[in-house]
């Protein structure tokens, strides 16, 4: 296969978009607090079985989102509109190092995962990992290059890389947050945020230039 600007583009956008949307280095911070007594090996299994349900629920909504969409009569440009903004929420609340229940726990949700002691699937895998802003990110990318299997390829490709980064930052939870602290986590999410709101605005233009709603109204 021969790798053109295009794929290298679709590459780009979609790995930083999902790098925001998941947050790898911001979920491996609350996953070191909640799991300050957990013994190591339990620690380990939970990360990876908190991926792995994740990638499942992640690559379902890829493979059956659109269809779900045209089932419920939602089109591209609305989805992108949507998405767009969702989108945008998330990239503010990264510049101003703000949490939000849309990539991270709420209030309520963070006080209940403290009472368990297995939470690989929830908080972990959802709204952690597989949360609506990256659930909404996949349905978007796969909607927007239906028909190209290359694009959407890349697409997956590049979810499972972030998948990949997540496990790695959870297994390294604990020597990540000593390592970057506060700050540094806060420096990483501020710069990501920048371009991720960027992206997001785009998408917004882009829904409503699609949907005919500024020719209509000339």
């Amino acid at each position: 296969m021969i790798i053109t600007p295009e794929i290298i583009d679709t590459a780009l956008v979609a790995l930083t978009t999902f790098f925001a949307t998941i947050g790898p280095v911001d979920i491996a911070a609350i996953y070191a607090g909640l799991t300050t007594v957990v013994p190591a090996i339990a620690r380990r299994a939970m990360a990876a079985k908190g991926v792995m349900i994740a990638s499942i629920i992640l690559l379902a909504f890829a493979l059956f989102g659109a269809d779900v969409l045209a089932y419920m009569g939602i089109t591209l440009s609305a989805l992108k509109t949507s998405g767009g903004i969702l989108l945008l929420l998330v990239g503010i609340n990264m510049v101003l190092a703000h949490p939000s229940g849309i990539t991270t726990t709420t209030a309520d949700e963070a006080t209940e995962a403290a009472t368990k002691q297995d939470i690989s699937v929830f908080p972990l895998t959802t709204p952690l990992i597989a949360g609506p802003g990256a659930i909404g990110a996949i349905v978007l990318f796969m909607a927007k290059y239906e028909g190209n299997f290359i694009l959407q390829a890349t697409v997956v490709g590049s979810m499972a890389a972030i998948l990949v980064l997540t496990l790695v930052c959870l297994l390294m939870a604990a020597q990540l947050h000593r390592i970057l602290g506060v700050t540094g986590l806060n420096v990483i999410s501020r710069m990501v945020g920048v371009l991720f709101s960027a992206i997001a605005v785009q998408l917004i233009f882009d829904g409503i230039g699609a949907s005919g709603l500024l020719s209509q109204s000339i």
